[in-house]
């Protein structure tokens, strides 16, 4: 089971404490807002995405009030985004879908962090099954997804707004 990946990935630095398991489903931004009695926004959605010129699998964590920008998305990766089909996601990354997250996952997948996320202080992914979550600042966000770069691939978040 992922999520037994995960907290071995955050044992190593002593953080399996600070994993939230909940009796409720957490798979959507919805759902897991609900179950940590935060804003939707906080929640860090980890979206999945096939570069077909390369063969390569991404992860790429995003505001959870923040939508893929398809403009954006190409302009940045030079292709249309194509998202992991849902009976190929565990095997591809690791996780099951709605447990989706940057840790403790497959070892040829990059993560990307957006823009959307650096306007707080802390957010919430999750970890590796659909009922779990674990709250991370920004600066440990970057520690450990081990992220390639941040990027800006989304729209409908507030300071697209302006």
């Amino acid at each position: 089971m992922s999520i037994e990946a995960t907290k071995a990935f955050f044992s190593q630095y002593e953080m399996t404490d600070r994993i939230h398991e909940f009796p409720v489903s957490s798979a959507t931004v919805e759902l897991a807002a609900k179950a940590l009695d935060c804003p939707p926004e906080l929640i860090a959605k980890t979206m999945s995405f096939t570069l077909k010129k390369s063969d390569k699998t991404i992860l790429i964590v995003i505001a959870g009030d923040a939508k893929i920008d398809n403009g954006k998305y190409k302009a940045t990766f030079n292709e249309r985004a194509t998202m992991v089909k849902a009976d190929q996601v565990e095997e591809t990354i690791g996780h099951p879908v709605g447990g989706v997250c940057p840790f403790a996952i497959k070892a040829d997948v990059d993560v990307y962090l957006d823009e959307s996320l650096q306007r707080f202080e802390r957010v919430f992914p999750a970890c590796g099954s659909p009922n779990s979550a674990i709250e991370l600042t920004i600066p440990e966000l970057e520690t450990y997804t081990r992220y390639k770069k941040w990027v800006d691939v989304c729209k409908n978040w507030p300071a697209n707004e302006l």
